[in-house]
C-alpha cells in the first residue's frame, strides 16, 4: 500500500479583523494511503475543515509542504491546482451543491462533460455511477424530487464519476439522520474497497468512525490522537 498524500508540518494562520493571528492549525503530520478511508474528527473550530481544504488544495498552508502523489502540491500555480482537481480530485460537501433544474442524471453527466470524458463516454458512464450508488431507478429525478440522502448520493456519484485518485467529503452526513448517514458512510466503505479510490472526510459524529481505516483527531487545530482500524476483525490501534 503506497501514500498517496502526505502532510509535513503544516500549519495555517488567519488574521482576523483586529489585526491578530489565529492558528488554525499547527505542525499537522499525516499520511493518507492508497485505498484507504481516513476520517478526519473534532469539533466545530478545530480545524478539520481548513485541514481538508489545504489537503485538497482548495487553500495553501501557512508552513509546511503537502504532497500528492510524492510531488510537492504546495507552490502550485492556481491553473496547475485547478488542473489537478479538475483530473485526480473530487470533493462532496454537506450542502450537495446539485443544479436543481438538471436530473440526477444530467448533474452527474455534466461533471463529464467538464472533465472533458469524450460524449461517446459521458452516457454510459453516468448511467453506470448512478447505479453503483443504488439510484438506477431514480437518475431521471430532479434534486427536489429525491430524498436528502439520495441528494447525497448523487453527490457521490458526480464526485467518482471521472475516476478521481482520491474524494474529499467535508462533513457529507452532518445533514443525514443517523441511519441515512451510515448508509452514506457504508457507501464510502464499498467505493474504497470495490475501486481504485481514496477517501478523506471530516466528522463529529462517533457513530461514523467504526467504518474508517484510519481516524485522525483534531483539537484546537493539532491531532491529538491518530486510531487505526482493523476492518477486517472490527479491531483498532491508537497512537
Amino acid at each position: 500500500m503506497s501514500v498517496l498524500l502526505k502532510a509535513e508540518n503544516v500549519s495555517r494562520q488567519f488574521i482576523i479583523g483586529d489585526g491578530s493571528t489565529v492558528n488554525a492549525l499547527t505542525g499537522i503530520n499525516l499520511e493518507v494511503n492508497s485505498g484507504q478511508l481516513v476520517c478526519l474528527r473534532g469539533r466545530s473550530g478545530s480545524g478539520k475543515t481548513t485541514l481538508i481544504n489545504i489537503l485538497g488544495a482548495l487553500d495553501r498552508p501557512s508552513g509546511g509542504n503537502v504532497y500528492f502523489e510524492e510531488k510537492d502540491i504546495t507552490g502550485l500555480s492556481p491553473s496547475e491546482c485547478d488542473k489537478l482537481r479538475r483530473y485526480k480530485m473530487a470533493f462532496v460537501f454537506q450542502s450537495v451543491a446539485l443544479i436543481s433544474t438538471m436530473t440526477a442524471y444530467e448533474n452527474v453527466e455534466f461533471a463529464l462533460r467538464l472533465a472533458g470524458v469524450p460524449l461517446s463516454e459521458r452516457s454510459a458512464r453516468a448511467k453506470e455511477c448512478l447505479t453503483r450508488v443504488g439510484l438506477e431507478k431514480r437518475m431521471y429525478h430532479r434534486p427536489g424530487e429525491l430524498s436528502g440522502g439520495e441528494q447525497q448520493r448523487v453527490a457521490i456519484a458526480r464526485a467518482v464519476c471521472h475516476k478521481p485518485k482520491i474524494v474529499f467529503a467535508d462533513e457529507p452526513t452532518a445533514a443525514l439522520d443517523t441511519p441515512t448517514g451510515l448508509a452514506v458512510l457504508k457507501l464510502f466503505r464499498d467505493l474504497v474497497k470495490d475501486g481504485d479510490l481514496t477517501i478523506v472526510m471530516t466528522t463529529h459524529d462517533p457513530a461514523m468512525m467504526e467504518l474508517a481505516d484510519v481516524v485522525y483527531s483534531l483539537e484546537d487545530g493539532v491531532i491529538s490522537s491518530a486510531q487505526y482500524n482493523d476492518i477486517a476483525s472490527g479491531g483498532g490501534t491508537d497512537a
